[in-house]
């Protein structure tokens, strides 16, 4: 971030993927393993908590359908892989409101899809 650059509209972006392909896809989806409804609980849950500056994104996919559900928090840049609503709670209050990280639930840069073929 530059001088010359506006000030950021939001402090965190959340972005929780959720894509969708067909049950038979080898690599899955992160909808599949239900990020929609993790997604809609984290956006009334924030809501809820009157979490001042951050918003609730839905992403298309984020390339890690491996090990979904997945999400990523910018401007951080960490990524988690949530998978009940106790792992959303705990980001949110962790991540979002305390500034910590989660460490259970990270995705690290070892955990990346295999090779496409």
């Amino acid at each position: 971030m530059t001088d010359a650059d506006p000030s950021m509209f939001y402090s965190a972006h959340l972005f929780v993927c959720t894509n969708r392909r067909g049950d038979d896809h080898p690599r899955g989806s992160c909808a599949a393993r239900g990020s929609e409804k993790l997604r809609d609980y984290m956006k009334a849950r924030a809501k809820e908590l009157k979490i001042p500056g951050i918003r609730v994104n839905t992403a298309g996919c984020l390339e890690r359908c491996e090990f979904g559900p997945a999400m990523v928090i910018y401007p951080d840049g960490v990524w988690y892989r949530p998978t009940s609503i106790e792992d959303v709670e705990e980001i949110l209050q962790v991540h979002v409101i305390g500034g910590g990280r989660v460490q259970r639930l990270i995705l690290t840069e070892k955990d990346v899809p295999p090779p496409k073929g």
